[in-house]
């Protein structure tokens, strides 16, 4: 399976006919500059290329009302002044003649993209659409947007395929659970345009089915769209009371490392908890770099790894519609530092073997045609006896031969090298550690968490912030003897850290691994998304009194730990939303 790419040439005919200083940004330019930059980068050649169709009046029904998509249909009628007049009764919006058709393409080629991931025709996809809609309303066009392309697709999900929430059996409790009657299927939305996507807020708000996440601009209420409902403190109402997450910017400027923590301490612990079937993106980039409405830091870099971040979720079922294109400049990169070669591996006795030397051997042909880009990730097996000397190597020859930064992800019985160097080179994190320790900002030990929600704290609260505050260009993934690992836990650690490094991951395993642990991260590694680690739970006391000290520990040197929410997302898998949410595992929700 593949990725999906909806499109239709069509989408460029509705433009501004008068003058408008607040709507002329809103152009055809604005779809036909990403289509020609696909096109410029060869990723239009490698998706499947599918026309979008016009959605159905009963299809616009799903979330609009009769009247206005009888309103709007009626513009393909009007004269310019006729239309002008119209398009003044509404905040933001112009009408063309064009627009009824233009809008249910869009609203379509969302329908289809949902339709071909769902059913298995692709994995993900992008639909390249014009007008967008999640400013959309029930019985309003706002800004730009005419009819809601993902509200629509959402509940098209919930009708055609069964996406949705069996309410009864857990809205007594607190934080979603599975009712007894088995598996139900739910939907997450995140907008990450720089304008609060309110339409999509007000048609789920009360739906317990449809997680909406929206990061935006906001400045205390002083910037578009000035609503008071666009804080942090609108959690949605009724059956939808804490299904509703605003993470409002008060402040222009966010840079990747906001956009980042932002996913890690806030959306993936309620995501993963809230375990959707499906995944939905309104993807506005007016909150990249450039942007003179937006006014934010974001590299275009940053993006694809918030979407990386996304694919861990719905077995990679992920469908993005564009919502905002942005305006951006190409970001220079960096010249990279030169530094210095590591000593000469050491002799290790534990390699004198003849078989453990044949396992190095392979691995460092491997790890070799990784640093050359002749192979991006891959999965090599030493002898447990010889794992810790292999791995010492395998770091050495990395840094010897290319790497400048390696990180080392180390879980079980896996001696730190004795002579790792402090230098900032090489980050060691060790999972399995007898007791949580950070011997310097570089060399980190943590025991491995008994519960699955100490797991995921433990990646989201510190791994992976912690990864992305070094970002390395190689990443070596050790599990030593008693590693403790379930295939889903670690398949998820390998998902997660393959957005890092261009996706250079070694993977590095004992002989005796079971083959279906080696399978499944050979899946992950090449793509695939991870299974699910199953329902969701509290970590431990023992698990988060060692998280909270060890980032206690590392904040003053790790900006991504410098994070306050006010409730601490990484202590377990589903933030709690205090005092009005319905997130936190066990019903503690008071106690934020």
């Amino acid at each position: 399976m593949g990725t999906a790419l909806v499109y239709h040439e069509d989408m460029t005919a509705t433009r501004l006919l008068w003058d408008d200083p607040e709507c002329e940004i809103e152009r055809p330019e604005r779809l036909t500059a990403t289509l020609d930059r696909l096109r410029q980068r060869g990723l239009e050649q490698r998706c499947l290329r599918l026309s979008a169709r016009e959605a159905s009046k009963e299809e616009l029904g799903l979330v609009h009302s009769p009247e206005y998509v009888s309103l709007v249909r009626k513009t393909q009628v009007l004269g310019e002044e006729e239309l002008q007049a119209l398009s003044g009764q509404f905040d933001a919006i112009y009408f063309h003649p064009s627009t009824f058709h233009c809008a249910r393409l869009a609203a379509g080629a969302g329908l289809q993209l949902v339709d071909a991931v769902l059913t298995g025709a692709v994995r993900n996809g992008l639909a390249l659409v014009r007008p967008p809609g999640h400013h959309s309303q029930r019985a309003a066009a706002n800004g730009f947007c005419v009819f809601n392309n993902v509200a629509i697709a959402a509940a098209h999900a919930k009708q055609k395929h069964g996406l949705h929430r069996c309410v009864p059996g857990w809205l007594q409790g607190c934080g979603p659970r599975r009712h007894s009657k088995g598996r139900h299927r739910w939907i997450l939305i995140v907008d990450w345009d720089v304008h609060h996507g309110q339409g999509i807020q007000y048609l789920f708000e009360d739906d317990p089915s449809v997680l909406y996440f929206s990061w935006h601009r906001y400045e205390h209420g002083r910037f578009w769209p000035f609503l008071r409902e666009s804080d942090a403190d609108a959690v949605g109402r009724g059956q939808g009371l804490g299904f509703t997450v605003n993470l409002p910017w008060n402040q222009v400027g966010m840079g990747n490392a906001d956009y980042v923590a932002a996913f890690l301490h806030l959306l993936l612990p309620l995501a993963f908890e809230f375990d959707p079937e499906l995944v939905l993106v309104s993807a506005g980039f007016d909150s990249a770099i450039g942007d003179p409405e937006g006014q934010m830091q974001a590299t275009p870099e940053c993006f694809a790894h918030l979407t990386h971040l996304l694919q861990v979720l719905a077995s990679g079922r992920v469908c993005a519609m564009l919502e905002c294109p942005g305006v951006h400049p190409e970001c220079p990169c960096c010249p990279s530092p030169v530094l210095e070669e590591p000593a000469a591996a050491r002799p290790h006795e534990s390699l004198a073997r003849k078989e453990a030397l044949t396992a190095l051997g392979k691995l460092l042909y491997l790890l070799d045609g990784m640093l050359d880009g002749q192979v991006n990730s891959g999965i090599a097996a030493t002898p447990a006896s010889a794992a810790a000397a292999t791995l010492d190597v395998a770091i050495q020859r990395g840094l010897s031969h290319g790497a400048q930064r390696l990180l080392c992800v180390a879980l079980g019985q896996l001696d730190r090298p004795p002579d790792l160097a402090h230098d900032g080179r090489t980050l060691w994190l060790n999972i399995g550690g007898k007791e949580a320790a950070a011997l310097s900002m570089f060399q980190v030990s943590t025991p491995l968490p008994v519960m699955t929600g100490g797991f995921l704290s433990c990646i989201l609260g510190l791994v992976l912030p912690l990864a992305y505050g070094f970002q390395p260009d190689l990443v070596l993934v050790a599990l030593g003897p008693g590693h403790g690992l379930q295939g889903p836990h670690a398949a998820l650690l390998a998902a997660m850290l393959r957005g890092l490094a261009g996706g250079r991951v070694l993977a590095l395993l004992e002989e005796d691994s079971t083959p279906q642990l080696a399978g499944i991260l050979a899946r992950v590694l090449r793509g695939e998304a991870p299974p699910s680690l199953g329902p969701s739970s509290v970590a431990s006391p023992e698990d988060v009194q060692a998280l909270m000290y060890l980032r206690g520990q590392l904040e003053p040197q790790w900006a991504m730990l410098q994070v306050r929410l006010i409730a601490e997302a990484w202590l377990c898998p589903g933030a709690r939303l205090c005092r009005r949410g319905r997130w936190g595992g066990q019903g503690r929700a008071s106690e934020c």
